[in-house]
């Protein structure tokens, strides 16, 4: 397919880019640097990044069974529903080293928890208004169409944000555990 003619979306390459075995790679060292030159920018795309490591690092693995708060345990899934958060690491985790299973462990990372700034919101549910304190996560889209000769089109494309109860570790809007929402900005 990726050698057809037909649009993609996204293409291989793009879907890729997004996985979370390729963001455990860009965030080792050395690697940013091979698609960018400017040190600058370089140091300022680390200051985001969360930590991702994958299970065979023992140390990291050591510390999250010690402290599972601050991991979340994710596969190589979409559609949410399928990150493992507190206790739940620490199980996970020794249950796969007493199993050996290096299969299994291999479709695993472990994530650095963020820990996102909660507000005050009132949100309805079935008609009725709810106060709660909300985390919201903003999603920025953007329009990339190339040829073989260059860059048809790159913009932004809008936005969505998406806002679930704090004590909420799942957060996806179709599943029920999110609302989407907009920017107010102060």
């Amino acid at each position: 397919m990726e050698q057809s003619c037909a649009i993609k979306c996204p293409s291989i390459s793009y879907h890729l880019a997004g996985t979370k075995k390729v963001q455990q790679e860009l965030v080792k060292p050395n690697v940013l640097e091979r698609f960018l030159d400017d040190k600058d920018d370089i140091a300022k795309l680390r200051k985001l990044f969360a930590g991702l490591w994958s299970l065979d690092e023992a140390d990291v693995t050591r510390d999250a069974i010690q402290r599972p708060e601050l991991y979340v345990m994710k596969p190589q899934r979409e559609g949410g529903g399928n990150n493992i958060y507190g206790d739940g690491v620490k199980e996970s985790l020794e249950k796969l080293q007493k199993e050996g299973n290096g299969n299994e462990a291999a479709a695993y990372i472990l994530m650095q928890r963020i820990f996102p700034a909660l507000s005050k919101a009132i949100l309805m549910r079935d008609g009725i208004p709810h106060k709660e304190q909300v985390v919201s996560e903003l999603g920025i889209y953007g329009a990339y169409l190339r040829s073989k000769s260059g860059v048809i089109i790159n913009e932004h494309s809008g936005y969505l944000m998406r806002t679930k109860v704090a004590s909420s570790n799942e957060g996806g809007v179709a599943a029920g555990f999110a609302v989407l929402d907009s920017i107010y900005l102060v």
